[in-house]
Order: C-alpha cells, then sequence, then structure tokens
C-alpha cells in the first residue's frame, strides 16, 4: 500500500531538503501576496486607495510603459472622449497640409470664392475622405491627389474600427463600482474589540457570491535585527455573503490568535502596517466576475470608533440606504 509523503520528505521519510527542511517548509507556506518580503522601506504603500500598485518600474521598455490599449480601455470617458478629438483634428490637420503642399489647386470645388481660405478647404475635404461621407463639393482632380485621398480613406475606415473596438470593450468591461469606507476602525464587537472597515455596492445592478479577503502587511524584525515585510492573512467573521443589496460591514474580531492581539497605534505605525484589501463577486449583468481593491494605512484606522447605520428608515415600502454615511463613525468605548 501506498503511503503519502509529508512536505519536504519522501515516503521512506528520506528528507528532500537537506538538514535544512525545516526553515525550507516554513519559508514555503509563508504567506507572499506578491509584493515579497524585501519590500521593506518603511511608510511606502504598497495598494493605492484607487487599487493601483504603488510600483515604479524602471528601465522598462517604451511600449510597455506606453501600454496603449490598457491606457485607452481604463482612463475616464472624458480622457477618452478628449484623445479621440485630438486624434481627429491632428490627423486632419496633417493630411490637409499634404494636399496644400502637393497644391491646393488638385482639389476642385462647386463653389468658388470660399472665405475660409485654402487651408480649410483641404481641412474639410480630409474630414469628408477621411470619414467616407463625401458631399462631393469638393474633389481631387490629379492622379497624386487621388492616391492621397485613398490612402486617407483607408486609414480612416482602420482608425474609426477601432475606435468603435474600444468604445465596444469599454461599454461591455465589467467593473466592481463599489464603494469602501475612507477609513477603518477599531471598535468593540461583542466581547473584545475589531478592527472592521465598510463596502457598499454603489451602483443597483446585483452581485452576488461576493467574497472578501484581508491581509495585514507589515515589518517585523528577524533575530539577527534585520527588518523584513511579513503578511498575515486575518480571519473574518465573515468573508462571503450570497448577496450584496445593502452595505456590508467586514469585521476581523481581535482575539489571542489574531496578528493584531495586543497591538497599539504606536506599534502599527512603527511597523508601517497595511491592511490589504481584495473583493471578489459575480455581475449578475454580465455573467462575468468583478473585482476591486484597496488598503488602509496604520494612519487610516480611527480607534474608539465604530460605523453609524446607513439604513435611513423606510420609504414607499422601501428600506432606505443612505450611501452619504459610509464613512460616518461616532467615539465608542473599547473592551478591556
Amino acid at each position: 500500500m501506498e503511503t503519502k509523503s509529508e512536505a519536504g520528505t519522501e515516503p521512506g521519510g528520506q528528507n528532500l531538503h537537506g538538514t535544512n527542511s525545516r526553515l525550507v517548509q516554513q519559508e514555503e507556506q509563508r504567506q507572499d501576496l506578491g509584493f515579497g518580503a524585501k519590500i521593506s522601506d518603511a511608510y511606502s504603500r504598497l495598494v493605492n486607495k484607487d487599487g493601483s500598485f504603488n510600483i515604479d518600474r524602471v528601465n522598462e521598455r517604451f511600449w510597455d510603459r506606453i501600454n496603449l490599449y490598457n491606457r485607452l480601455i481604463t482612463m475616464s470617458w472624458w480622457q477618452f472622449l478628449g484623445w479621440v478629438l485630438v486624434f481627429y483634428f491632428v490627423v486632419n490637420g496633417v493630411f490637409a497640409g499634404i494636399y496644400l503642399l502637393v497644391g491646393a489647386e488638385n482639389l476642385q470645388s462647386s463653389v468658388d470664392g470660399q472665405p475660409y481660405g485654402s487651408f480649410w478647404k483641404a481641412f474639410f475635404f480630409s474630414s469628408q475622405t477621411m470619414t467616407t461621407v463625401g458631399y462631393g463639393h469638393i474633389a481631387p482632380v490629379s492622379f497624386l491627389a487621388s492616391i492621397i485621398a485613398a490612402m486617407e480613406s483607408m486609414i480612416g475606415l482602420l482608425s474609426f474600427a477601432l475606435v468603435t473596438g474600444l468604445l465596444y470593450g469599454r461599454f461591455s468591461r465589467p467593473l466592481a463600482h463599489v464603494r469602501f469606507s475612507k477609513g477603518a476602525v477599531f471598535a468593540p464587537y461583542l466581547d473584545v474589540n475589531a478592527w472592521m472597515f465598510r463596502v457598499v455596492n454603489s451602483r443597483a445592478n446585483q452581485l452576488i457570491d461576493v467574497e472578501m479577503e484581508v491581509s495585514l502587511s507589515r515589518l517585523e524584525a528577524k533575530p539577527d535585527g534585520t527588518r523584513y515585510r511579513r503578511y498575515h492573512a486575518l480571519k473574518l467573521e465573515r468573508s462571503k455573503v450570497a448577496f450584496f443589496p445593502t452595505n456590508w460591514t467586514l469585521v476581523h474580531p481581535i482575539t489571542e490568535t489574531s496578528p493584531l492581539y495586543g497591538c497599539t497605534p504606536e506599534e502599527l505605525a512603527a511597523a508601517d502596517a497595511e491592511f490589504l484589501i481584495l473583493f471578489r463577486a459575480m455581475d449578475d449583468t454580465f455573467s462575468q466576475q468583478v473585482h476591486s481593491r484597496t488598503s488602509y494605512r496604520y494612519d487610516e484606522v480611527r480607534w474608539g470608533h465604530t460605523f453609524v447605520p446607513m439604513f435611513d428608515g423606510a420609504q414607499h415600502g422601501m428600506v432606505a440606504l443612505d450611501l452619504n454615511k459610509l464613512d460616518d463613525t461616532k467615539p465608542a468605548k473599547l473592551n478591556l
């Protein structure tokens, strides 16, 4: 009968890692969220409030740093539409200049004596050619101008196909429109204290199978005195809910098994503590999983406060949830 081996040993008990098996096993079991243990500079945030990682890649290749598709998909709508307009006017301006270099007389107009001059005549012809509108009152009359117009019409078709794809990608991209409280709290909880934060779905779409993971990142000292960053998974009172119709207060009870047991605000500051949050859910609209990230630094935790309820009675037979109260707290005496 075949027997299973423990980590680091063969079935016969032979050590696979040699004399340092215990240390290797400890290293293999150490939790690491991907940041590594050597990020030990104090007061350096790992995850920004908007969920982006606070990492600056040095000596990155140019096109990798530009990351054009990702930027166009993730930037705000005003920025996206602004860049589309800039691209549209720049391309038409360039082709208008090319038509003028070839000669404005190569563009025949059915209306003579136009008040806006040769450049704008070429610019409007370029815009009509690029968008394939082609009103017909301006037309190329030379072979060279016709070649340029043919090239521009192809560039216009490709450009608008790309912009259409980007528009579809932006509209169809599922996002977790959830809001996290600006700060966390240390508050009384049952007969102990607890670390808490709050989250709410800012839209009326349905999120199901909602799951939350919370980790504590802090600097700790090795026996030789050197400091390294260590990560602790914080056990939540409830880490998963089936439905998410209202707000959700995440609670980590501070018991004797908690990494926060006996901690003071000064100790968290000295350890450069940061609470890393990962939110996951299934969006019923897109039938796809969505996620969001944020973090709380030690100086974003209010000690001796508790969250104010967000429910604001009932209106027209429905429960009223006041989103403006997401960050509201009130003083509360901690349990001794």
